[in-house]
This record gives structure tokens, C-alpha cells and sequence, in this order.
């Protein structure tokens, strides 16, 4: 654990024994709360504190400075209460090098092994403060001494003999600050859930950031789930994928084969989309859709004997976009292409998240969970959603950076499309 330079200091009113830490935190203070949720946190777990020192920067550019005493009523309290602020970008003013046991073996942790945040990392090994690298929640930090490395890592990754942070010694985390010249939707949106956001308002902005990111040559993920065929949007992600503007896609299952359906009979779960209506022996559509791939033996196998000519599959293999598809045992089929081993579907998505700018996910809880807990919480996350609580529960498992759209994803895809094609046709005058 860390060695806390606990004071103990006694009331003469009440002949009580106060603990208390002295921390401190550089960053954009205020701008970016990072003080106030330090305070929150505090409060929150029934603590005291006093500040000792507070400079404010004068320009954008400056960083602020706090230092504080963090105080409780007993040491088991006051762990608990450090514990949340240095998650929150604090750390002690005297601060020791980090911790490292052994794994004892293969996928065995040590006792007391520190778990990580995705927020910014960096440990202290001899002196030098190390970056640590793969940032995601939930992950054990492995030190290469040799090569001063330091790699988050799950449970299956470690091996016998890796030597793992422990306790919380020597940890510094920098939370995500508020950007201070871009991504306009993350400045724009001052709550991140709520019903009562102006949608095309939200559309534009989104529009205007995925249009940049295009512009500076970044990365967009899409994440995307089945509601998107049945809504009618499949045209708006197909013209994303077309246009240049999304770098990989990942999904389901699902997703897969109610797109091919839609291309093959303009049905989705056998609902012709133009009518609203059911097809005769529309119910075999989406099992005629797992045939065909199987017969191609691949989506590409469609795209190359040309049965498949539309749809967002088949725009990925003409414009060479990769995807990876995670199958469930809810699965028909499942289809040639998904992958059914969730670890090494894990394994894929880990990689196809690297480098990115911006991650959207439209209309999958499941994904959209699995998706944001492997991500840094450097990289931006809008999520869209007809039911508020899917957006809640990401929020709530740790992806604090998304921003939640609550709309028909449906009606709110073909919005970002036209505000696009209107920036398009700006920069083309």
C-alpha cells in the first residue's frame, strides 16, 4: 500500500484522533473540475480537507496548482478516501517508487495487485516516472525493469514470473482534461445523458468533428448494432464507410446478418423496411442470409461472386475498412467471419482500438460496454441510444468520457449524413 505519511492530531474539545495526508495536483483545475471532483470525492466519503496553497494560470495555456490535507477519523478511513482522489489526479506530496512482486503463475495475479483506471498512467521506477502503455480499466500493470516498460495487461496475459505493481505506491494518473481547441461536441455538451438535448444541434456538431478528423487524417471507430438495419439507417453508415470517415468497424452477429438480409431482400427479420410490412415467409430471411455466407464461405466471397451489391459489409470489402465481429451464444449460425472464441474476439478489438481519435457507438449495450472498457480515457466516445439507461449503464461502468445522444438512431444517422455531405460540399466551393 502506499506509505502514507499519516498525522495524528488530537481535539482538545473532543479528545478525538484526526488523520490526515497532504496531496497536491497540477493540471486545468478549474476548467476542467478536476478540483471539484477531488472535493466531491472527499465529501462524498465523509472526509474534511483544508487548502494549503492554490495558484490559478493566468493564460490558457498555464497549469493551476492545490496542495491539501486530505483529513478522516481513522487510517482505514482515510486509505479509503485517497484511494478516490489520487484516482482523481492527485497525488502524495512525498511519493515512494512503485511496489513489484511476482506472478506466482500463469493468469495468478499477486495479492494486493494495483488495478488500474483508464485514465492516464505512469509509474515510479527508480526515480523516473514511465508512461504505461495499452491504458484500460480493470488491467494489472506489468514492468519490464530491462526495458523500462511499463503495460497494462488482463488476467490472462500474466505470466509466471512478470513482475506486477502492487499496492498504490508510486502511481500518478492524469484524468482527461476539457479539450482546449477541439472535438466541439465534447465542449457543446455541458451534461452528457439527457433527453432533452437539441438533436440536430448535436448532429452538426458530430458532424463537424468526425469531418475534421477526416481532415487530419485521425481514426474513427464505429460500433455499431442491428438496430441500425432495422431503423432504416443503413444507408447513412454505409455512405460513412464509403466517404472515408470511419476506420473500422466493430459489431456483432447481428449486425452481419440483418445487413445482408436487408441487401439481399430489403427485409429486416423479414419487415420489408419500405412498407412496414411482413413478407411472405419473411421469417426465413435472416437464415437465408446465414445460407449465402455460408455458401460464399465469406462476405467477401459474396461481394466477389456478386451477390451482395449494397449494405455495410459490403461497402467495408470495396473500400477495404477492416471489421471484426464477436459472435454470442444468442447466434444464428453463427456466420462465417465471426469470431466465436470471446478471448481472441477480445484480443481483436484490443488491436482494431489502437491510434483512435473518436469511437461512436450506435444502438448496442453489450458492444458499447465491452468497447469502452477497452479504451484510454483519451479517446472520445459518443454514444446513441433510444433508451437513456443503455447510455447510463456505459457511463456507469467507467467510460466517464463518452457523451450520451439519446435518440432513434435511425433518424439520427441520416442527420450527421446530410450536415457531412453540407460540409463536403463547402469545402469543394
Amino acid at each position: 500500500m502506499q506509505k502514507y505519511r499519516l498525522l495524528t492530531v488530537m481535539s482538545n474539545a473532543s479528545k478525538s484522533q484526526e488523520y490526515k495526508q497532504e496531496i497536491e495536483v497540477t493540471g486545468h483545475l478549474i476548467d476542467s473540475m478536476i478540483l471539484t471532483r477531488i472535493f466531491d470525492k472527499i465529501m462524498d466519503l465523509k472526509g474534511e480537507f483544508e487548502v494549503i496553497e492554490f495558484k490559478i494560470g493566468k493564460e490558457k495555456s498555464d497549469k493551476s496548482y492545490a496542495k491539501l490535507w486530505v483529513k478522516a477519523d481513522t487510517p482505514e478511513h482515510l486509505r479509503e478516501i485517497l484511494e478516490d482522489v489520487y484516482n482523481a489526479g492527485a497525488t502524495p506530496i512525498e511519493i515512494t517508487s512503485a511496489t513489484l512482486n511476482r506472478a506466482p503463475k500463469d493468469m495468478v495475479l499477486p495479492t494486493d495487485f494495483y488495478s488500474t483506471t483508464n485514465n492516464l498512467t505512469f509509474v515510479l521506477l527508480d526515480g523516473d516516472w514511465v508512461e504505461v502503455e495499452d491504458q484500460m480499466m480493470d488491467k494489472a500493470i506489468v514492468v519490464d525493469r530491462a526495458r523500462r516498460l511499463a503495460t497494462c495487461k488482463p488476467i490472462r496475459g500474466i505470466r509466471a514470473g512478470d513482475e506486477v505493481v502492487v499496492g498504490d505506491s508510486g502511481i500518478r494518473i492524469s484524468p482527461p482534461e476539457r479539450p482546449r481547441d477541439g472535438m466541439n461536441v465534447f465542449q457543446f455538451m455541458s451534461s452528457y445523458t439527457s433527453t432533452e438535448k437539441p438533436v440536430q444541434t448535436v448532429a452538426k456538431r458530430i458532424a463537424e468533428d468526425v469531418f475534421g478528423i477526416k481532415k487530419r487524417k485521425g481514426k474513427v471507430a464505429v460500433v455499431a448494432g442491428p438496430a441500425i438495419v432495422h431503423t432504416g439507417a443503413t444507408e447513412s453508415l454505409a455512405y460513412l464507410i464509403r466517404s472515408g470517415y470511419v476506420s473500422v468497424l466493430l459489431a456483432g452477429n447481428a449486425l452481419l446478418i440483418h445487413d445482408i438480409e436487408y441487401s439481399l431482400f430489403g427485409t429486416s427479420l423479414g419487415v420489408d423496411l419500405q412498407s412496414g410490412s411482413s413478407k411472405y415467409q419473411g421469417h426465413r430471411h435472416h437464415m437465408v442470409a446465414v445460407n449465402e455466407l455460408f455458401k460464399a464461405g465469406s462476405v467477401e466471397g459474396l461481394v466477389k461472386n456478386n451477390a451482395l451489391r449494397s449494405g455495410i459489409m459490403y461497402e467495408c470489402v470495396k473500400s477495404e475498412i477492416p471489421y471484426v465481429l464477436a459472435g454470442s451464444i444468442r447466434d444464428d449460425g453463427p456466420a462465417p467471419g465471426v469470431i466465436t472464441d470471446v478471448v481472441e474476439a477480445q484480443q481483436k478489438y484490443k488491436e482494431a482500438l489502437k491510434g483512435l481519435d473518436l469511437v461512436i457507438m450506435l444502438s448496442t449495450m453489450l458492444h458499447s460496454i465491452a468497447v469502452g472498457n477497452m479504451l484510454p480515457s483519451r479517446v472520445k466516445v459518443i454514444a446513441v441510444d433510444i433508451n437513456p439507461s443503455t447510455l447510463t449503464k456505459l457511463l456507469d461502468r467507467g467510460t466517464d468520457q463518452a457523451v450520451g445522444v439519446v435518440s432513434d438512431v435511425g433518424s439520427f444517422l441520416p442527420l450527421v449524413v446530410k450536415y457531412l455531405k453540407d460540409l463536403e460540399s463547402k469545402e469543394i466551393v
